[in-house]
């Protein structure tokens, strides 16, 4: 009995190494996608001035999605969310 829970144990660590990579792998396409994807937005804008190099507009299951990379860390972080 131990060398059947010890295989299916081995077999269980081995398919979440493949499936922990095949995830590792899709997130790195995804975030270079939108490293290449973000543009600038204009230089008088609100989002420009507070230090935003690039933004992005995405639709994704019905929502709207607006990524934006800061050049160095703004002036001001947002603090903890309050837990509900």
């Amino acid at each position: 009995m131990d060398a059947y829970l010890i295989e299916f144990l081995g077999m269980l660590v081995r398919w979440l190494h493949v499936i922990a990579g095949i995830a590792w792998i899709g997130s790195s396409f995804y975030f270079i996608w939108l490293d290449h994807s973000l543009e600038a937005p204009p230089l008088e804008s609100d989002t420009a001035k507070k230090g935003v190099a690039g933004e992005l507009w995405a639709v994704h299951g019905g929502g709207f999605y607006n990524p934006q990379k800061y050049a160095v860390a703004p002036a001001h972080l947002p603090g903890k969310a309050p837990l509900v």
